[in-house]
């Protein structure tokens, strides 16, 4: 069994340079042992993932920008804006938050710029999902 995510679980980005807390806005009304669970559509960039530091991904455009010219180029890190439009995939299925499959600490965001976004650390421990 997996763990309900809640606000200020921490995250990573495969791209990024540092660690990130998830902001879980107290909408839903439902909480996990105090903090706001969070739900597959908290994924709204700035508001729900803030930036990782800086990106790597030579696929963000701010950072292609900067890749020199002829190959090979060395990436110079640029901050980051993470780019994510898709909900985190997979949810838990039977708990709803909000009408909306609940997070768990298994769940993953894409980002557009090809990070994969993980959550490290839930927030809360007591609170399991199928």
């Amino acid at each position: 069994m997996s763990q309900a995510v809640c606000a200020g679980a921490m995250m990573t980005c495969s791209f990024g340079a540092a660690p990130s807390a998830l902001v879980v806005l107290p909408l839903n009304r439902t909480m996990a042992g105090g903090p706001p669970m969070a739900n597959i559509m908290d994924n709204k960039p700035i508001m729900n993932i803030p930036p990782f530091g800086v990106c790597t991904s030579p696929a963000n455009p701010v950072v292609a920008s900067m890749i020199p010219v002829p190959p090979p180029g060395v990436i110079k890190p640029q901050p980051c804006v993470p780019c994510t439009v898709a909900p985190w995939v997979p949810g838990a299925p039977t708990v709803m938050v909000g009408n909306m499959p609940a997070l768990t600490s298994t769940s993953k965001l894409m980002c557009n710029w090809g990070g994969v976004i993980q959550i490290v650390l839930p927030g809360q421990f007591t609170v399991q999902t199928p």
